[in-house]
């Protein structure tokens, strides 16, 4: 390629994919809504822009040949909060790589998407949106957005829905932790895959608890090597007893699925800042 978009470049998750997708193109250029991101890998160059802002996204996009699109509010807020960044921000990723012939928009979807299907289920790709907060619908949207945009303008998608890239720290993410080097593994087939069309995939590790069927997305080749189950004897040791009333212990959605509509998810789920410096 010789031209790749990174949005979100700024966050934990990002900071893992600079440097991978700066060896994967000519030029990479990540953005943010942040002034500096620091020192850039060799063929990286920053450009801060608005994922609200039409014609700040529509400059970074023109000439690419893809965009990896991890850019948004990361945890549940206000539907006012979320609508610029997580909705607009999308039809805006949407409609600039259209008008500028982008091939593929590669998302950071979310379990929160279908966050509200139980856990025992083992949902598929195909599982219908259940979304467990305004954080989940706008993933909805997105979701939906990308094959509209696949059915009616030929833009391809690959939607990760990713259930929870962070350090083992509860039971939940025994079966739901993506490590960031399958993260990089997922991302990169998302990329590379000849052909894509509008996909769904479930960014998990292979986990010996994996709540979720990734099986008919196997298309991609995204084949996991990392399994949380080292974390197993020490994070069930001190684990609460599991109340199955509570729908934060019983859905996919974790703590997004009790949390009352508007307030944070994350509040209590004791993510470590690891964020990659260069």
């Amino acid at each position: 390629m010789k031209k790749l978009v990174l949005t979100g470049a700024a966050g934990r998750l990002g900071s893992y994919l600079r440097e991978p997708l700066s060896e994967m193109a000519d030029e990479l250029i990540s953005t943010d809504i942040v002034e500096d991101i620091g020192m850039t890998y060799p063929s990286e160059r920053y450009i801060a822009a608005d994922l609200a802002n039409y014609e700040e996204i529509a400059a970074v996009l023109e000439g690419a040949d893809m965009v990896v699109h991890f850019g948004a509010i990361g945890d549940e807020r206000t539907f006012e909060e979320l609508l610029g960044p997580n909705f607009i921000g999308a039809y805006n990723i949407w409609e600039a790589a259209y008008r500028h012939g982008v091939k593929r928009v590669v998302y950071a979807s979310s379990i929160h998407a279908v966050g509200m299907h139980k856990k025992s289920d083992f949902i598929g790709i195909d599982a219908p949106h259940r979304p467990d907060t305004f954080y989940g619908l706008a993933k909805c949207f997105a979701e939906d957005l990308a094959s509209m945009y696949w059915d009616k303008r030929q833009i391809e998608a690959v939607c990760l829905r990713i259930l929870s890239c962070a350090q083992v720290t509860n039971a939940r993410a025994l079966g739901s932790w993506l490590s960031y080097d399958d993260l990089v593994q997922l991302v990169t087939r998302a990329i590379d895959t000849p052909s894509v069309g509008f996909s769904v995939v479930y960014g998990v590790s292979n986990n010996d608890r994996v709540p979720v069927d990734n099986s008919k997305a196997s298309f991609l080749g995204y084949r996991p090597k990392d399994n949380a189950e080292f974390m197993a004897e020490k994070i069930l040791a001190d684990a609460p007893p599991v109340d199955v009333t509570d729908p934060g212990q019983m859905c996919h959605g974790g703590p997004f699925a009790s949390v009352e509509l508007g307030q944070s998810g994350l509040a209590t789920m004791n993510i470590i800042d690891d964020k990659k410096t260069t």
